[in-house]
């Protein structure tokens, strides 16, 4: 029995690696496709319209919300050791720096890895891909290429309005709460925060977009089992995409704070 238990572990970690070569295969071969013609400018702009522009609204929505609570959790906090004052540069660094970047990231790896996942799985059990690819078209390039190029333009723009609309929604607090002035506001918010800041948080996000991006399109372009395959993508592309952006953030992090040691001071 022992045995048989060690075997089954040992196809479930064999399955396991095969599955995970196969993803960076499909990764590399999509990274690769990003720089090579035919480029589908016109696919790629509807992607980014319906994975960018349709996710302004729950970003926007997270993020305000996100701030109004920060500041409301964060603020009593503060006055306890004397330090309200410095509620608007705490808000400010704590969205630019991880919060609106990882949050983002999830709330995208939520709606775009499922609509990813479910629309090329749906093709695939449809036939769809397979008969572009018997017209000759490049279905790959077409397919995988243009959406996740759009991820990776989509998560940084979708990180800034994150950014901005946390900032809003902390000085919406301070305002009900203090009446403080919008500019005393966003001076003091920016005062610890530079250029290095915003642009090595917000950059790291073309990795999410990357990882959101291919890992839901291997997982919809792989999916067999008819409607039940379908369902399966989405929900593993919400899954997958989720831990992997978690895992890749905590070594881009700390690749941050190598490359930009001053961040790391302050």
């Amino acid at each position: 029995m022992l045995g048989a238990s060690a075997d089954r572990v040992g196809d479930a970690v064999l399955e396991t690696l095969a599955a995970a070569g196969d993803y960076f295969a499909f990764a590399g071969r999509a990274f690769l496709t990003l720089f090579r013609p035919p480029y589908e400018f016109l696919e790629t702009f509807r992607q980014l319209d319906a994975l960018g522009w349709r996710t302004v609204p729950l970003v926007v929505a997270a993020g305000f919300a996100n701030g109004i609570v920060f500041s409301m959790h964060t603020r009593a906090m503060l006055q306890t050791f004397g330090a309200a004052s410095v509620m608007p540069q705490a808000v400010a660094v704590t969205m630019i720096r991880e919060t609106g970047p990882l949050v983002a990231g999830l709330l995208s790896a939520g709606r775009i890895g499922a609509g990813i996942g479910s629309e090329l799985g749906a093709m695939r059990v449809s036939e769809q891909i397979d008969a572009l690819e018997a017209l000759g078209v490049d279905a790959f390039n077409y397919l995988v290429g243009t959406r996740v190029l759009a991820s990776i333009i989509a998560l940084p723009i979708l990180t800034v309005t994150m950014d901005f609309s946390g900032i809003m929604g902390g000085f919406v607090a301070e305002l009900v709460t203090t009446g403080m002035a919008w500019h005393l506001y966003i001076v003091q918010a920016f005062d610890l925060i530079g250029f290095t800041d915003f642009c090595a948080s917000t950059l790291k996000t073309a990795v999410f977009g990357f990882l959101i991006g291919t890992i839901a399109c291997y997982l919809g372009f792989n999916t067999s089992h008819g409607t039940e395959g379908v369902g399966e993508a989405s929900t593993r592309s919400v899954v997958f995409s989720s831990i992997a952006l978690i895992l890749i953030d905590v070594l881009l992090v700390k690749l941050t704070y190598l490359v930009f040691p001053q961040i790391a001071m302050v």
